[in-house]
C-alpha cells in the first residue's frame, strides 16, 4: 500500500497557489462518519463530498456529507451513484444558498503516506462529471490513534490533482484517465491549509469538547469499577462520576472565574495607583533618602475619578448606589403612574362627551315632543351619537 501511495504522490511541490481554509464542521462530520462506521462494524471504504466556496485561488471548505457506494460490474471499480450524488449535492446547495456553496472536492481515509490507487476511480469520476479542479481531503486514522497526547498536528492532508507525464512501465496504465495519452497520469500534490472557525462553530466545538471530557471521565471510572474487587475501592472509583459538573455548573464556574480575574486585575491596578501616591507623598526627611517625585495633576484627577467610582463597587459603602437606584426606581414608577392617570383622564373625558350628547338628545327630543313630533326621534339621535336605543 505504501509503494502504491508513493507512485501517486508528485515529486514536485504545489505551484498552483491554492489556499485552503478548512472549517471544523467538516472535521466533526468526518469524525462522526468514521466513528459510526467502526462502531457498527460496517464494511467498505469511508468517503464523502466537500462543499464550499472558491474565490480565485482561495477555497473555503465549509460542509461535508457521507456518500453511498456502488460497484460496477464491468470494471469492478467502486463508483458513486451518479443520480443520487447529483440530487444530494443539489439538496445541499438549496439549503446553503447564502452564501451559495458548490462541490469543491471529496474526502476519504488514507494512510499517512498519501493517496492510493483505490482512490483514483472516485477522483476520476468527480473530475469528469462534477468539478475538474476538485481537491481531495485525506483523513489518517492510524495517525490519529498514534497521537494519544491530542496536541499534535491534525491527522488531515489536502491534495490537488495534476496530470504528469510518466512511462507506462512505471505502472501508469493502471492509472490511465479516459481520453488522455498513456504518458499522462494523475498525481497528487499536497496543499497547505488553515483552520477557519465561525462563532456558531466555536460554540458547537466547545459543547463537543465538554461532552467528550465528561464521557472520558465516565469511561475511566467505569473501567476502574469493573477491574476492582474490593467494595471499598469500587466505592472510591465511583466518586468521580458523582463529581461531574452539569453544563450549567460549568458555565457558572467559568463566569465566576472571569469575575475573579477581573477583580484581581482591578486590585493590581489599585496597587499601582497606591504605589504612585506613596511615591509622591514621602516626607522630605525620610531616613531612606528617597525624594518625592513631582506629582502630575492629570494623573491625580484620574485617580480621584477612579476612587469616586469605587464607592459604588464596595458593599460596605453602597449608600450612594442605593440612593441612586431608589431614585431611578421612583422615576420609573412615577412615569407609569402618569401614564395610568392620562388614561383615566381620557376615559373621563369620553364619559363626559357621551353624557353631554345624551343630555342634548333628551332635551331635543322633549322639545320635539312638545311640538307633536313622535318620540322615535330621540332613538334616532342616540343611534347617531353611537348609542344603542
Amino acid at each position: 500500500m505504501t509503494a502504491q501511495a508513493d507512485t501517486l504522490l508528485s515529486q514536485k511541490s504545489s505551484d498552483s497557489g491554492l489556499r485552503i481554509q478548512l472549517h471544523p464542521l467538516v472535521l466533526l462530520t468526518i469524525s462522526d462518519h468514521i466513528t459510526r462506521h467502526v462502531k457498527r462494524e460496517q464494511k467498505g471504504p469511508i468517503l464523502g463530498a466537500l462543499l464550499g466556496l472558491q474565490d480565485g485561488r482561495e477555497i473555503t471548505v465549509e460542509h461535508g456529507f457521507e456518500c453511498l457506494l456502488v460497484e460496477e460490474d464491468s470494471t469492478g471499480e467502486i463508483q458513486l451513484p451518479n443520480e443520487w450524488f447529483v440530487d444530494r449535492v443539489k439538496q445541499y446547495k438549496d439549503v446553503h444558498k447564502i452564501p451559495a456553496l458548490d462541490l469543491v472536492g471529496w474526502w476519504s481515509t488514507a494512510p499517512p503516506s498519501g493517496p492510493t490507487t483505490a482512490h483514483l476511480p472516485i477522483h476520476r469520476q468527480i473530475l469528469q462529471n462534477h468539478n475538474e479542479s476538485a481537491i481531495f481531503l485525506a483523513f489518517h486514522p492510524t495517525q490519529a490513534q498514534n497521537d494519544s497526547s491530542g496536541r499534535s498536528k491534525l491527522p488531515v492532508s489536502i491534495y490537488e490533482s495534476v496530470y504528469e507525464g510518466e512511462s507506462v512501465a512505471d505502472g501508469g496504465k493502471a492509472m490511465q484517465v479516459d481520453g488522455e495519452e498513456q504518458s499522462l497520469n494523475i498525481r497528487f500534490r499536497e496543499l497547505p491549509y488553515t483552520v477557519e472557525t465561525g462563532e456558531a462553530e466555536m460554540i458547537g466545538i466547545d459543547t463537543v469538547a465538554r461532552t467528550a471530557r465528561n464521557a472520558a471521565v465516565i469511561d475511566h471510572s467505569a473501567a476502574a469499577t469493573s477491574t476492582s474487587t474490593d467494595p471499598t475501592k469500587q466505592h472510591e472509583s465511583q466518586a468521580p462520576t458523582a463529581d461531574l459538573l452539569s453544563p450549567e455548573d460549568e458555565e457558572l464556574i467559568a463566569s465566576l472565574n472571569t469575575r475573579v480575574n477581573a477583580i484581581r486585575t482591578l486590585q493590581s491596578r489599585i496597587s499601582v495607583l497606591k504605589s504612585y501616591v506613596s511615591s509622591i507623598a514621602l516626607p522630605s526627611g525620610d531616613t531612606q533618602g528617597d525624594t518625592p517625585s513631582q506629582p502630575s495633576h492629570s494623573v491625580l484627577r484620574d485617580i480621584s475619578s477612579v476612587l469616586s467610582n469605587l464607592s459604588l463597587l464596595t458593599p460596605q459603602e453602597n449608600s450612594a448606589f442605593a440612593a441612586e437606584a431608589l431614585a431611578q426606581n421612583n422615576d420609573v414608577n412615577l412615569v407609569a403612574l402618569l401614564g395610568q392617570l392620562s388614561e383615566s383622564i381620557s376615559g373621563m373625558r369620553e364619559v363626559g362627551k357621551r353624557t353631554a350628547i345624551i343630555a342634548n338628545a333628551r332635551r331635543t327630543a322633549a322639545a320635539r315632543k312638545g311640538q307633536g313630533i313622535p318620540s322615535r326621534y330621540e332613538d334616532d339621535l342616540l343611534a347617531g351619537a353611537g348609542f344603542a336605543p
